[in-house]
């Protein structure tokens, strides 16, 4: 598509869960006479990422999470498939690893957050990565590791969290209950000491939902680890240590690496130390600059990082972009939603329902009462919503189509502690 003189440049960095929703919503919203839209990313494969945790289970194969990128763009949105090497704001252009430079009116950063193995001194380094330490938050990682669980007899194995933020921060815990569940079933669970390592002090970030995944832990017979905070891994001795000295052996470690920003969003000065850019919380507006903002885990707002979040963030973001670029107030404000569920095991699940403000409580979703989903209980209904999931986000999520449930998370339906 030739871009005709006097277009207005929209551009989006990464084509993953939040870039795709964006440029399915404003390519019907912008006229394609006034606006060129252009999305960037490395290659044509979608991941469906919230599959890996099912693949070292045998319950995804690995081409069940992958889908070319371009069958979920709309037509007249121009997909670049290139890496990107550096933003250059003060210009309003983006420097491609192609050679191409692209200028822009309007960037939407969706490029999400990549999982750092190499940042931990004995993990990507060390002579067990991929033959007893794994990681689950990449394809090659969950492939790797679902081997090695079929080969796996008995002994300690460690699940264990580097440090946060991570995409996705109930997924460790959802791995260990699985994990616990699978060598039930294979009749090997009482050869396997199983540790749950955290450098939080606690199961979980918010303290009602810490105090009930906790207490699953426990009734599953799974050790906890808290304030463990890693320091390397040794390879030789097979042991985890901490920076307080403490080290903790394994026969299996499955690990979350340190997760950051893109490196490009280090090399061009956007980001914080961890890479993720500071925007408004609210508004998702960068504090810098104000033609750029950032959707989905690339940014630094205080809450999860998962493919709701970005759900809910998108659909608030959509009017106030348009209301922006045609000089009015922005109307909305984003609160912070996340709505994930909980894998716990024996074909059931939790659900958890927060924002900025309100932690994970108790109760009913999305109806006070009726439901049909617990909060923070586990039930078959729960553990089947998330496996319908998959389909939900390939043929509503990301062609853009309104869910069901509310953008803005709702106190009905829950039970409030004093």
């Amino acid at each position: 598509m030739g871009i005709v003189v006097g277009m207005r440049r929209l551009l989006i960095l990464g084509a993953g869960t939040a870039g795709t929703m964006l440029a399915n919503h404003l390519r019907r919203e912008l006229a394609d006479n006034e606006w060129s839209i252009t999305i960037v990313d490395r290659d044509n494969a979608h991941q469906y990422q919230p599959g890996y945790l099912f693949i070292p289970f045998g319950m995804y194969k690995p081409q069940q999470v992958t889908k070319p990128r371009t069958h979920y763009l709309p037509k007249g949105v121009d997909f670049i498939q290139s890496g990107i090497r550096k933003v250059r704001p003060e210009e309003n252009e983006v420097d491609l690893e192609n050679g191409q430079v692209l200028g822009y009116d309007w960037l939407l950063i969706a490029s999400g957050t990549q999982p750092r193995p190499d940042l931990t001194p004995g993990m990507a380094d060390g002579s067990l990565w991929h033959k007893k330490v794994f990681d689950f938050y990449t394809l090659e990682g969950a492939t790797a590791l679902h081997d090695a669980l079929e080969k796996f007899e008995g002994g300690k194995l460690l699940v264990h969290i580097t440090d946060m933020p991570i995409k996705c921060p109930v997924a460790p815990l959802e791995f260990v209950f699985l994990a616990e569940d699978y060598f039930r079933k294979r009749g090997i669970r009482h050869k396997v000491d199983i540790t749950y390592v955290t450098p939080l002090d606690g199961a979980f970030t918010k303290p009602v939902a810490s105090r009930e995944l906790g207490n699953l832990l426990t009734e599953r017979s799974i050790r906890l680890a808290s304030d463990f905070a890693v320091e390397s891994i040794d390879n030789d001795r097979q042991v985890m240590v901490s920076y307080d000295g403490r080290e903790l052996p394994f026969d299996l470690l499955v690990t979350i690496p340190l997760n950051t920003g893109q490196q490009f969003v280090f090399d061009s000065g956007l980001g914080d130390e961890s890479g993720f850019i500071p925007v408004d919380k609210k508004t998702l507006r960068s504090t810098t600059y104000d033609n750029i903002f950032v959707l989905g885990d690339a940014s630094n707002i205080p809450t999860s990082k998962a493919g709701a979040v970005a759900h809910f963030a998108v659909e608030t973001f959509i009017p106030n972009f348009l209301a922006l670029v045609q000089g009015k107030p922005m109307p909305n404000e984003f609160d912070g939603h996340a709505n994930c569920f909980v894998e716990s095991g024996r074909g059931q699940a939790l659900l958890l329902d927060f924002n900025y403000d309100t932690q994970p409580l108790t109760g009913t979703f999305p109806l006070p009462v009726v439901g049909p989903m617990k909060l923070l209980g586990r039930s078959r209904i729960n553990h089947m919503g998330k496996l319908a999931f998959e389909q939900i986000y390939w043929r509503m999520l990301m062609p853009g189509h309104k869910l069901p449930v509310p953008t803005l998370m709702s106190m009905a339906g829950k039970h409030e502690e004093k």
